[in-house]
């Protein structure tokens, strides 16, 4: 067995919160723009049904799992149903504001199906490739200001929250997938998962710019314009796309671990704003 590499002293803690209930959040809730808001919006959209698959692709592969590792599954089924809970409220808020997602659900129930057709350990890799995605994505979340600026505080909060958790639970995918596939050797395991995250991200930014374009194609941004203005957003400013190059590189290096970059500073230093703004609030 492949020893994992997730810090000895890591606790997964769930945090029940709820966010925005019975408030009224503006169409453009992310600082009055229209591109941000649209694509957290398409982004949220994918998380009940996809949170979902995760959580049975990776209690798939528990039986026989170390002690601390099976521990950690639990809380991370835990803090994942959880997301699902607060992002089917944000998507209730979503369509309240005037939008439409049933093209962008249809996408997704499309992608869950054809994964449904294919043996479970491709959709444990699929969930390691895609956990180490929101992991990376969650911690610029945590680390770049710009990412949540003039943000309607709830919207803020409930996002900054579920990255706390994502960074957290970064590792369990992973060493779920060691364990699994504790008997094959290094150069098959390097090679499918490689193979893994080509694939997905390609359709990850396929279908979150098409659902983005969609969002924003219902507030008559369309064409080049709206080619443009995402293109900023991604590579520009915040820059998230650009931002999260080094951490997705970094999967692809031989010896790659989530927890190679240990990044709890960065849970720390949210959750004492979380606390002070609470405070503050009080």
């Amino acid at each position: 067995m492949v020893e994992a590499k997730t810090p000895a002293d890591l606790t997964i803690t769930p945090r029940d919160r709820r966010f925005g209930r019975g408030n009224e959040q503006a169409r453009w809730w992310l600082g009055g723009d229209p591109i941000a808001s649209a694509f957290m919006n398409a982004l949220s959209v994918t998380f009940p049904k996809g949170e979902a698959f995760f959580i049975e692709s990776v209690k798939a592969f528990r039986e026989g799992v170390p002690p601390k590792l099976a521990q950690e599954i639990r809380a991370f089924v835990q803090q994942e149903v959880m997301h699902s809970r607060e992002h089917v409220a944000f998507n209730k808020c979503v369509t309240d504001a005037g939008y439409d997602v049933t093209r962008l659900e249809a996408r997704i129930d499309q992608v869950l199906a054809e994964a449904a057709q294919r043996p479970k350990i491709a959709s444990l890799a699929a969930t390691m490739a895609l956990e180490h995605y929101t992991a990376i994505l969650a911690a610029e979340i945590l680390r770049n200001p710009k990412m949540m600026a003039g943000a309607d505080a709830e919207s803020a909060a409930m996002w900054r929250w579920h990255a706390i958790e994502e960074v957290e639970h970064k590792g369990v995918a992973y060493d779920t997938w060691m364990h699994a596939t504790r008997d094959w050797s290094r150069w098959q395991r390097w090679k499918i998962k490689s193979l893994m995250m080509l694939v997905i991200s390609v359709k990850f930014w396929k279908h979150r710019i098409e659902g983005t374009l969609d969002l924003l194609r219902q507030d008559g941004i369309s064409g080049p314009k709206a080619w443009g203005r995402l293109a900023w957003y991604l590579v520009g400013s915040p820059g998230l796309l650009r931002k999260i190059v080094p951490g997705w590189i970094a999967f692809f290096l031989p010896g790659f671990h989530p927890w190679n970059h240990d990044d709890r500073a960065l849970i720390g230093k949210a959750e004492s704003d979380y606390a002070a703004a609470v405070a503050a609030a009080a």
